[in-house]
């Protein structure tokens, strides 16, 4: 009985150490050059339905099922998806723009598992025709998750997605 308790206060301390070190937040973030004055790549981004021609998600399901509402590129508007096992179920709300330069969401996971992000589109002026877009997101890590991303990481699990997704808004805007 006592060899039982000890193993059960050392798994306690394991789990405690974990948490203590485990990272409490992400952060993952792309950027991409692109061939098109500023404004007319932050109006394009503005628009929820237009992510469709660039997001690497929106490939994985072309049977996806999509609900707008709201006003598209404004304060409010939703974008609500539900498919597959590759792109899951969530919705994604703008909360926040900064006009000519930024673009801010909420993003929600429904499934596979819940999680809510703060995901971000930087927009800024380089040189002549030229804008730099950064494509990003972060959030927070809350257990059992934070000591799952000791042995994982976000970057590495959804960095190629960004570099994709901007490689596609590339080309969609440079045409």
């Amino acid at each position: 009985m006592t060899i039982l308790i000890y193993i059960i206060a050392g798994i306690a301390i394991l789990i405690i150490i974990l948490v203590l070190i485990a990272p409490k937040t992400y952060h993952v973030s792309r950027s991409i050059l692109i061939s098109k004055q500023k404004s007319d790549v932050f109006e394009y981004l503005k628009s929820l339905k237009k992510m469709d021609d660039w997001s690497p998600w929106a490939t994985r399901d072309p049977n996806m099922e999509k609900k707008f509402t709201g006003i598209d590129g404004k304060v409010g508007a939703v974008s609500y998806w539900k498919g597959n096992k590759d792109v899951g179920e969530g919705e994604q709300e703008i909360t926040k723009i900064v006009d000519g330069e930024r673009i801010e969401s909420e993003l929600r996971f429904l499934k596979p598992w819940k999680s809510t992000s703060d995901c971000y589109l930087q927009i800024e002026d380089q040189q002549s025709e030229q804008t730099n877009v950064i494509w990003g997101f972060t959030g927070k890590n809350k257990f059992p998750m934070s000591i799952m991303m000791l042995f994982m990481s976000m970057d590495k699990m959804v960095g190629k997605d960004f570099e994709e997704g901007l490689k596609n808004l590339k080309e969609v805007l440079e045409k």
